[in-house]
């Protein structure tokens, strides 16, 4: 790693060439196959020709327009992405934590727009990830995260995850909002039970607050739904878009009603590359694809597939695989050994890329390209590794 970088990350050593639909391929010709799709990210794969089109268009075009004038590929899509769901407006930014500052910050505008400025405070979670900046640390509540960097930004209240009497025992005169992952991606590929996103709207419309969706994970048809919470019919105020959105270009998004967006007027909020002609055209090609029924009826039946086959692999080691969590093609193994080891173990091993989590979970994010005969692939290269692995597990239990 060059000395030059600030050193917050520790790399694995291979050094990547070019990529092509799931997998990567390094400089000295090793093949590797991406079930960790840069952290959900590259939703088509790797050099997807519909995206290296548009992105080859727009770069002979335009690549940059100030927001003080209109961007044609941002009108078209923030028109799909509000007709598609809930939403009335979207804003575009350049990841996802500036998506969530966004969200937090309408929450807070839309009542001290309706003469309420004293309810500015957001109901967040136990195990949330809401990004890396100081607000969003704070929403997300992960001393990991927060420790070191001066006192923690005010306004945000944690509650467990799933318990709706401690979320109503929690709002107080001062609750704007409550902000939740429809599943939670950091901390363990944590799904939320469709019946407790349920109880948070009766909640939300009860006591007058706005309901966040923080999709930047688990949105963009990574479920086998275009947004996760569409499984659920539950209908937010406010959701967050990114990783996925671009298929790898930095892209976020907020969108939003036009009623939880009541006070977001000229000047109220901003960003100088949010939005970019370059983002929004490969933004849309994005939707050009994910938009599609049949492809989404095809994520359900590759997640189910994966699934599967990961139950049998679990069946195989069941005093080393604690439990396969998660929907689509997001899930989560569960070990008794730290998911870290997992994802070397499966990298140096098995030429198979994983991302680690929490709670000692190996995230499974493959391409949403993925093909039948790389899901069995991946399952085949774990049933390679684990084996050592389920026996160094009972030697230390």
């Amino acid at each position: 790693m060059s000395n030059a970088l600030l050193p917050v990350f520790q790399p694995a050593s291979m050094l990547f060439d070019h990529g092509e639909g799931a997998w990567l391929t390094t400089a000295n010709g090793e093949r590797y196959l991406d079930f960790g799709a840069g952290i959900a990210v590259n939703a088509l794969g790797y050099s997807h020709p519909h995206l290296i089109g548009a992105l080859e268009r727009q770069g002979r075009k335009l690549w940059h327009l100030s927001n003080v004038y209109r961007i044609s590929e941002t009108e078209r899509l923030a028109e799909r992405l509000t007709a598609a769901c809930f939403a009335d407006v979207a804003f575009f930014a350049n990841s996802g934590a500036e998506a969530n500052e966004c969200a937090i910050k309408i929450a807070r505008r839309h009542h001290d727009a309706h003469g309420h400025p004293d309810r500015w405070r957001i109901i967040t979670f136990e195990g949330a990830f809401h990004g890396r900046t100081l607000a969003t640390m704070a929403a997300g509540g992960n001393r990991k995260y927060l420790d070191g960097f001066g006192p923690s930004v005010d306004g945000f209240d944690q509650c467990p995850l799933g318990d709706i009497e401690a979320v109503r025992a929690c709002i107080g005169p001062e609750t704007a909002a409550i902000m939740i992952e429809p599943i939670q991606g950091e901390s363990g590929i944590r799904s939320v039970s469709h019946s407790f996103l349920r109880q948070l709207r009766a909640l939300c419309d009860e006591r007058g607050l706005l309901l966040i969706f923080d999709e930047i994970q688990c949105g963009i048809a990574r479920t086998g739904y275009l947004f996760a919470h569409q499984e659920s019919s539950v209908v937010p105020d406010i959701m967050s878009l990114a990783k996925g959105l671009g298929g790898g270009f930095p892209i976020g998004a907020c969108l939003a009603t036009r009623n939880a967006a009541f006070g977001m007027t000229p000047g109220a909020h901003g960003s100088t590359f949010g939005g970019n002609p370059l983002a929004g055209a490969v933004a849309n090609a994005v939707l050009d694809i994910v938009m599609d029924d049949p492809l989404l009826a095809e994520i359900r039946h590759k997640g189910a597939l994966l699934r599967e086959l990961l139950q049998d692999v679990a069946g195989r080691y069941p005093d080393f695989i604690v439990e396969v969590r998660g929907r689509g093609l997001m899930l989560g193994i569960k070990t008794t050994l730290p998911s870290q080891e997992i994802v070397e173990a499966l990298r140096a091993r098995a030429k198979v890329l994983t991302i680690a989590a929490g709670d000692n979970v190996t995230r499974v994010l493959p391409p949403l390209i993925v093909t039948d005969e790389e899901i069995r692939l991946f399952a085949e290269r774990c049933n390679e590794v684990f084996p050592s692995l389920s026996k160094r597990a009972a030697k230390e239990t």
